[in-house]
């Protein structure tokens, strides 16, 4: 048998590190020569995942990536939830997806508003998060040799103290009026709202007031006018105290004063301890909740005419349970809820309210939503008046009718194609758009 050289062997062996060292090696820089646009074709492929966002400035301001209209077709999907903060603001989670040849790649920014941020703050401020989240897929791409890193230092300033105290104070008030020849409408309202939050606990109170006015004329049987007005008010006031007991319990307590017209309520109480149990972190709340929470209360009734039951006034005992799902992926989003109540001295007093809003992303460009919502009552209409209502109450709808069940439902679908690319911002005669469907849940 023939014997290789052991100088063949150490040839063999220099030459295999070589060419393993080439293969990890990333590609070579574009050449100078190379125009912008070039660069662009090879640049970064991103879908913006965001119902409440400026997609156009966000354009406008971040050009060294191309935006597609398709998911699938991405190379980075960027999501963006958005949850309340304790001082009135909004704190938007930016979660980077990698996809495709960067499906390895991840990264989450916050961008945190506060309640007198204008609308070009807060753009400004989420442009700003989305670069930052950007930089690691662009890195990838040939492009980023276009690409300046500037560092702003700090101006020196005194230490930021709070002298509210984590409170936060709100007066509002409006009005509205309108109408026609034969009908108008008027509605004053006004709320006050004081608010303390904190990592540990949370604290709300809160009073607002509203007034309607309205005013019909009908041609009656003698060829006259008839005009028929009624007026309806109503006030509430709240507090809410939640204290943390961890990523997944927390406990409270909700107090509430009210008086309403409408529910021919004259003066009603509740005291309520609560419970609640999160099967996510609450971490991840601005992402996924699965929400369970009990309520026990306690409510001294009075009310403004007799009841279908008999009564003027009396003390209640009622227990509600709610199961509350929320979901935001990429797929789309998901919202779910139930909720039971009843009265303790009497079970078959019950109601039982279901809401759900699906909206999913099925396949390339081609989405589906339905929403709807059904109620169940079963004597659980406490407060009715056991006197019919007038003619000026059924046409101006002042006092709450008897009913067993109420639904509403909505489907819809939509279906783009064509180009993947959405590049192009072109405002004349009117902004562009960003199209397709958008859903907000208050």
């Amino acid at each position: 048998m023939r014997k290789i050289p052991i100088v063949l062997v150490l040839l063999a062996l220099v030459l295999g590190l070589f060419s393993r060292a080439a293969a990890q090696e990333p590609p070579p820089p574009p050449s100078a020569g190379q125009s912008i646009d070039e660069l662009k074709k090879t640049a970064l492929k991103v879908f913006l995942d965001c119902d409440s966002c400026d997609l156009e400035y966000i354009k406008t301001e971040i050009t060294f990536v191309n935006y597609v209209r398709d998911r699938l077709e991405a190379q980075v999907h960027v999501l963006i939830s958005t949850q309340s903060t304790g001082g009135g603001g909004i704190e938007y989670t930016l979660t980077f997806i990698g996809q495709n040849d960067c499906q390895d790649a991840k990264d989450v920014q916050r961008y945190y508003s506060v309640k007198t941020d204008t609308d070009d703050d807060v753009r400004r401020g989420l442009v700003k998060a989305l670069k930052l989240g950007l930089m690691s897929f662009v890195a990838r791409t040939p492009i980023s040799c276009r690409i300046a890193v500037d560092y702003t230092p700090p101006e020196k300033t005194a230490e930021a103290r709070d002298r509210w105290k984590a409170w936060v104070f709100s007066l509002s008030g409006d009005g509205w009026f309108s109408g026609e020849e034969s009908y108008s409408s008027r509605m004053v309202d006004g709320s006050f709202s004081a608010n303390r939050v904190t990592p540990g606990s949370k604290l709300r109170l809160g009073l607002s007031a509203n007034q309607q006015k309205q005013r019909y004329e009908v041609e009656d049987d003698t060829g006259g006018v008839a005009t028929y007005t009624g007026t309806s008010s109503s006030w509430d006031a709240s507090g809410l105290y939640v204290k943390s007991l961890g990523e997944h319990w927390s406990a409270g307590v909700f107090l509430e004063a009210e008086s309403s017209f409408y529910s021919n309520i004259d003066l009603a109480l509740a005291f309520a301890p609560a419970v609640e149990f999160n099967f996510f972190p609450y971490s991840q709340s601005t992402r996924r909740q699965l929400r369970a929470l009990y309520t026990l209360s306690l409510k001294p009734m009075r009310y403004r005419e007799e009841t279908v039951f008999g009564k003027t006034r009396e003390t209640l005992l009622k227990q509600e349970l709610s199961l509350t799902l929320d979901l935001r992926e990429k797929f789309g989003t998901i919202s779910l809820s139930a909720e039971g109540s009843d009265y303790l001295h009497d079970l078959s007093r019950y109601r039982v309210d279901t809401f759900g809003i699906v909206n999913l992303r099925l396949y390339k460009g081609f989405s589906v939503y339905v929403l709807g919502g059904y109620s169940w009552l079963h004597n659980a209409q406490i407060s009715l008046r056991l006197r019919e209502p007038t003619y000026e109450e059924l046409l101006l709808r002042l006092v709450e009718l008897p009913m067993n069940s109420n639904h509403f439902v909505a489907v819809g679908f939509q279906f783009q194609f064509g180009s993947i690319f959405t590049n192009v911002i072109n405002p004349r005669f009117g902004s562009s758009g960003g199209g397709g469907m958008s859903i907000s849940i208050h």
